[in-house]
């Protein structure tokens, strides 16, 4: 069973302020089923954006554990607000968080999932010997 968002949310707070980052809810969404998209400011101009992965790129024996894509990476400030704006107009209930870290951590645990690796393997059944 999956964490509530809020819950999520407070926990991801949490992990941030231990490890000496700055980490603030910028939109507060559906208190158990709202989507979360974390926002990392690199305080160098440029942010990182790192959104739920597909569930076609999560590995079906994974835990319920929250994943994670990273789709935007030291992207301009500008281009990443119009895509929150844009996906807020679309989901209402999406919360965001924001993390203020120099070394680029987004503190989402597991890290994000590189798009670009290939699919887990699928297993085959039955087992071939």
């Amino acid at each position: 069973m999956r964490l509530a968002s809020a819950f999520w949310v407070s926990a991801l707070l949490r992990r941030a302020d231990l490890a000496g980052a700055v980490a603030v809810v910028r939109r507060r969404g559906d208190e158990v089923a709202g989507a979360i998209w974390v926002v990392v400011d690199r305080l160098d101009g440029t942010i990182d954006l790192h959104v739920p992965a597909p569930q076609s790129l999560v590995d079906e024996d994974a835990s319920d554990d929250r994943r994670f894509e990273t789709v935007a990476a030291r992207a301009e400030p500008a281009a990443v607000e119009a895509r929150i704006a844009s996906e807020v107009r679309f989901d209402p209930d999406l919360w965001v968080v924001e993390v203020e870290d120099r070394a680029g951590r987004s503190f989402v645990e597991p890290p994000p999932i590189d798009p670009n690796a290939p699919p887990p393997a699928r297993p085959v059944w039955p087992p071939r010997d």
